[in-house]
C-alpha cells in the first residue's frame, strides 16, 4: 500500500483572525468545554486533511473546500502540492456573509 503524501497546514491571517473571534466569542458566551470542543474540532480536522485532503466537497471552482466539522463550525481551505491553507474559519451561528473577503 503507498503511503499518502503529508502536507503542512499554514493558517491565513484571516482564518486567524477568525479563530481569535471565535475563541473571544466562546469564552464570553459558553463554559469552557465549548472551547475545548473548538480547538479539538481543529485538531482533528488538521490530522485528517493533511492526508486526505480531497476528502471535504470542492467549491464549483474547485479551488476551495468547505469542512463542516460540526453544527456551528466550519473551515474553508485550498490545496496545494505541499500544503493545506486555511482560508477562513467560521462559526456558523453568526452571520459571515460580511466576512468573506
Amino acid at each position: 500500500m503507498s503511503e499518502k503524501k503529508k502536507r503542512i497546514v499554514e493558517y491565513s491571517n484571516q482564518s486567524i483572525e477568525n479563530a481569535k473571534e471565535i475563541v473571544f466569542y466562546l469564552k464570553t458566551r459558553f463554559a469552557k468545554k465549548e472551547l475545548d470542543n473548538f480547538f479539538k474540532s481543529l485538531i482533528i480536522f488538521e490530522k485528517i486533511v493533511i492526508f486526505y485532503p480531497n476528502i471535504y466537497p470542492a467549491s464549483q471552482k474547485k479551488r476551495i473546500r468547505r469542512a463542516a466539522l460540526s453544527k456551528v463550525l466550519s473551515v474553508y481551505y485550498s490545496v496545494t502540492k505541499n500544503s493545506i491553507s486555511i482560508i477562513s474559519i467560521f462559526d456558523n451561528r453568526w452571520d459571515e456573509t460580511s466576512k468573506l473577503k
